[in-house]
């Protein structure tokens, strides 16, 4: 994949659509989550016509605040999953990015008052539109030694979110997957709070 990828996030017929596309304009990933499901499940596309499905985000369990959401590719191999820290997100964003049981990486905000603001402002009629174009939230991926491998900033748009991946350090194939299928469940959590 060619750096920095570009990632836009629209809401239409109130369903989240994701797409992924890499420094050259491909398209990677694209996700169109369905709407009114107690279980999550989500599956990611290589193409924008979902003929080609590349991997499966399932939840463990129904509505849960904390629940794990497991990675597996079209054959059915396991490939990690992500877990937000429950109640400690409500203030600060945080997940874990697990392969088997073990935390292999961390997501964090890198500021939450950024979110905070961001979540309130485009709230307000008129001048919410515009909270895009000031406010970029942002997102950091590391490990355990606390490396940043990966970042994720809100770009300037109206009427849908963009975003910006870099990557910091050099990762391998299964890392890169893992890193990328928490990043897409991340936001599709975390869309309704800026």
């Amino acid at each position: 994949m060619h750096y920095p990828l570009d990632l836009s996030f629209k809401v239409v017929a109130l369903a989240p659509q994701l797409s992924v596309t890499d420094a050259n304009g491909n398209l990677i990933f694209y996700v169109k989550q369905k709407l009114f499901k107690l279980k999550e499940a989500v599956t990611v596309f290589a193409d924008a016509q979902q003929t080609q499905p590349l991997y499966t985000i399932n939840a463990d369990r129904v509505l849960d605040f904390s629940a794990r959401y497991n990675f597996v590719d079209q054959r059915g191999t396991p490939l990690g999953a992500v877990k937000r820290h429950g109640m400690k997100s409500l203030w600060k964003a945080r997940y874990d990015i697990l392969d088997g049981d073990a935390v292999v990486m961390t997501i964090k905000e890198e500021n939450p008052w950024v979110k905070v603001v961001d979540g309130f402002i485009s709230q307000i009629p008129i001048v919410g539109m515009f909270s895009g174009y000031f406010l970029h939230p942002a997102f950091l991926f590391s490990r355990p030694d606390g490396t940043v491998v990966m970042r994720l900033q809100k770009k300037p748009a109206f009427f849908e979110g963009k975003f910006a991946v870099e990557k910091m350090t050099p990762l391998d194939e299964t890392e890169e997957i893992q890193v990328l299928l928490s990043l897409l469940m991340m936001l599709l959590l975390e869309r309704w709070r800026g």
